[in-house]
Order: structure tokens, then C-alpha cells, then sequence
């Protein structure tokens, strides 16, 4: 179903690639993160070119609630007992460059953009709040309390940070994608030191960006074991109360809100991709019950790499890998980690120091709870007997009702009834 950026706004399109090719950098994905990517290495005059399998911005750009914050939950105190006041000090301020870098292109850009204050509340656990100020206030973060929000429940409380942002990400990407190298319907088959072959041609570049939101390389990095999927509904809803404001439920499974014009965009009923959630039907519900008079004018749904300590993976694809870079593991929140991304790695591959990369670090430690988890999640999925099964990595495949799909609960790929492909990581159509 289309998101509804994708129904107020047609993207412009880019021809695919006519012949073999050389290039400094190539980016592999356009989605907003490889667009950013490519408009700072244009910026910079590096010679580079990126290429898209489909259309850009066709996947998981489009289905955002385009939140641009620094706030990604109650991350902060967090970090700060995983990694230390300095690395969760230096994580806020790469996000909060990531919004000034918004606020500083979106004044010459028609694209919607609001600031917002944003708030992460909870129905019930004023003690993790309470953690999460005290974690802001050590960070010198001017963030606030609020015991009362305009939701239709009562809550223990909530932390807000001022000077936050939404806009409309299509209008924001075709903007950035204007002159640059761009070619669509140009899918990569094999990727190889120096190369890599599409089914357009072949294309030589001495450094490569990948920014396919799941890595599409299995051999190098190990992310098919530190990454899952997570899939989570939105529903626009007209004649339903605008908000100012941006909310999030502290509760990976609890609700968000946001408007756009005379619109509420109510999200929430998330899943681990290829499980049982609530979906749709949870936030139908929730309308029943508090805005019996609104009308659904768009859902979709979307999907969002998790990583294994909440931070993202942006750097060095894998130690063996020198020239190749990733992006990945934005954790939901893909619209600022999509430009502290861009920044670092366009930095990486011009050879010059950035500040916050070894928050990032693709090579820290994967020796977290999460990690095990996912590990019995594979070997669950690859020793259940189904006929359906992913050609990524022979996992088991579950049957989606609520949007009619096969889905992998190990990794995240989707595909349609028939079989086409509609997420990665997988790269091929599954004969079903």
C-alpha cells in the first residue's frame, strides 16, 4: 500500500546505466541515505556515481514518519552505562549536527519541514524516565519533563527535547537528488574488490558505499547475525485532533504520533518481521476508540534494521574489506541517522578524521544479549520443516495475512505471494 508521501508526491526518474563505467565511489542504494551520501561527495567534487536496483527512495524512505531527532527513545542512559558519558556524548551531537544539517538545507528546500518539539513518554515507569533525564542532564542536554502530554490517556510522564524536526521525505529527496550521477533499474549481482557487476554493465570504482538498508554482503561483517528486522504500522487519520508535536511511546511496542497538515499519523503495532504483531488491526482499535469520527486516508507499514546495542553500524564494511563502507542498523530512526551517516562516511572515503566514527564503528563488540537472541531465532527458523523457504540463507518463511506476503522472521526479506521479491536482504525472487 502506498505511504502517504508516495500519494502527494511522484519522484522524478533517472535512466539506468548504458555501459561499463569508472568511478572514484560508487553507492550502492538510493535511498535518502545513499542520496545524502552522493550530494556530499557531489558537494565536495568527489568523483562518484550511485546506483539503485528499482527506483530511488522506492523502499523504506518512502514509508517513514520522516521524524528527524536526536531522541531515539531513551537511548542516553543507555549508552552511558554500555559505553561511557564521552561515546553517548559524542553519539547525541552527531545527531544533533544531523538535524542543524536539515535545519541549514530544508530553509531552500519546499518540503514540508516543521520544527517539533519531541517527547518519549510512558504509560507506567517513571523510574526509567527518571534515569533518562538524570543520563541528559550528565550529557549537558537540555531536555525536559512533562507529567501530562495531549494524548487521549493519562501517562507517568515524559522526557521532551526541544527544536526537533518532521518534514516530507519525497519532496526533501528529489530536491537533494537534482544533477547528481544517479542510475536507476541498475541491480548489483556481484560485488568484488575494485568491481562490481550489475545487470547493466560493470563498474570499476577504487571505493564503494553500501546503503541497501541491510548489507547485502553475508561473507564479510557478520551483519545477517547482528541485525534483525522489525515491521510497524501507520494509519493517517483525518478528523482526528492535529497535534503539535512529535510523540513516541517508551515501549518498542507502544504508539507514536505526528501530524502533517490536517492529517494524524498514528503508528505502532510492531513486530519482529515474520511474527505475529499487532499491526494494523491495533491501531484501527486504538481510532475506534479515541477518534470515533476519523477516516483512514492512507496505511502502510515499514521496516526498520535493529542492531544489536542501538547504535547503528556506519564505517568499514569488515576489517578485510578496506576500501568498502556501510550504513546500516538505523534502529527506527532513519532520517537523522541517514545524515550523521553520509557525513561520516563521505569523510571516510576522502580520507579525513571524523569525530564521531568510532561511535559508530562497525567493528565494536557484538557480544550482547541480542546477539544470542538472534542466533536461536536462525537456528529455530532453519530447522522448521516449510515448504516456503528464503533463498538469503535457507530460513523458513511465514505467511503475513494482515499485508499477504511470506516473510523471514531471521532476517527480514519479504515476497510477494508469488514470490517476487519485496525487501532484502535477499537479492533474488523466491519460487514459491
Amino acid at each position: 500500500m502506498d505511504s502517504l508521501w508516495q500519494k502527494t508526491f511522484q519522484m522524478p526518474e533517472f535512466d539506468p546505466l548504458g555501459s561499463d563505467i569508472r568511478t572514484d565511489v560508487l553507492i550502492i542504494g538510493g535511498g535518502i541515505t545513499g542520496l545524502l551520501c552522493a550530494r556530499q561527495l557531489a558537494d565536495a567534487n568527489v568523483d562518484y556515481v550511485l546506483v539503485e536496483a528499482d527506483r530511488i527512495c522506492g523502499g523504506i524512505t518512502s514509508d517513514t514518519t520522516a521524524k528527524i531527532t536526536s531522541q531515539h527513545v531513551l537511548i542516553y542512559d543507555r549508552l552511558i552505562r554500555t559505553f561511557g558519558v564521552q561515546k553517548a556524548r559524542l553519539y547525541l551531537e552527531a545527531n544533533q549536527q544531523a538535524l542543524r544539517q536539515y535545519r541549514d538545507l530544508c530553509r531552500e528546500i519546499d518540503c514540508d519541514f516543521v520544527q517539533q518539539d519531541a517527547f518519549v513518554y510512558s504509560l507506567n515507569d517513571r523510574r526509567t524516565l527518571d534515569a533518562e533525564m538524570e543520563a541528559l542532564h550528565r550529557l549537558g542536554f537540555g531536555a525536559s519533563f512533562s507529567e501530562e502530554l495531549p494524548l487521549p490517556f493519562p501517562i507517568a510522564g515524559a522526557v521532551g527535547f526541544p527544536e526537533q524536526a518532521q518534514f516530507h521525505p519525497l519532496k526533501f529527496a528529489a530536491h537533494i537528488a537534482r544533477g547528481l550521477n544517479i542510475y536507476e533499474h541498475t541491480k548489483v549481482l556481484e560485488l568484488m574488490p575494485d568491481e562490481a557487476v550489475t545487470n547493466r554493465g560493470r563498474i570499476k570504482a577504487d571505493k564503494t558505499i553500501v546503503t541497501t538498508h541491510f548489507p547485502l554482503l553475508n561473507k564479510h561483517g557478520g551483519y545477517f547475525m547482528k541485525l534483525y528486522q522489525d515491521r510497524s504500522y501507520v494509519l493517517a487519520l483525518k478528523s482526528a485532533p492535529v497535534m503539535d508535536g512529535m510523540y513516541r511511546d517508551a515501549d518498542q511496542k507502544g504508539l507514536s504520533f505526528r501530524s502533517w497538515h490536517d492529517l494524524l499519523l498514528l503508528g505502532g503495532g510492531s513486530h519482529r518481521t515474520g511474527k505475529e504483531g499487532g499491526g494494523w488491526r491495533e491501531l484501527e482499535a486504538f481510532a475506534r476508540r479515541h477518534y470515533p469520527a476519523a477516516q483512514v486516508e492512507a496505511r502502510w507499514a515499514t521496516q526498520d534494521c535493529i542492531s544489536l546495542d542501538g547504535v547503528p553500524y556506519i564505517g568499514q564494511y569488515s576489517k578485510a574489506t578496506p576500501n568498502l563502507y556501510v550504513a546500516t542498523g538505523f534502529n527506527k530512526w532513519g532520517m537523522t541517522s541517514a545524515m550523521a551517516a553520509a557525513t561520516i562516511l563521505a569523510d571516510l572515503v576522502q580520507g579525513r578524521d571524523n569525530p564521531y566514527a568510532e561511535v559508530f564503528a562497525t567493528s565494536r563488540s557484538s557480544l550482547r544479549p541480542q546477539l544470542f537472541l538472534n542466533a536461536a531465532e536462525a537456528t529455530l527458523s532453519l530447522l522448521t520443516p516449510t515448504a516456503p523457504r528464503c533463498p538469503h540463507m535457507g530460513c523458513a518463511l511465514k505467511y503475513n495475512r494482515a499485508e499477504r506476503s511470506w516473510d523471514c522472521p531471521c532476517h527480514g526479506s519479504r515476497f510477494q505471494e508469488d514470490g517476487r521479491l519485496i525487501d532484502n536482504p535477499a537479492t533474488d525472487d523466491k519460487r514459491m
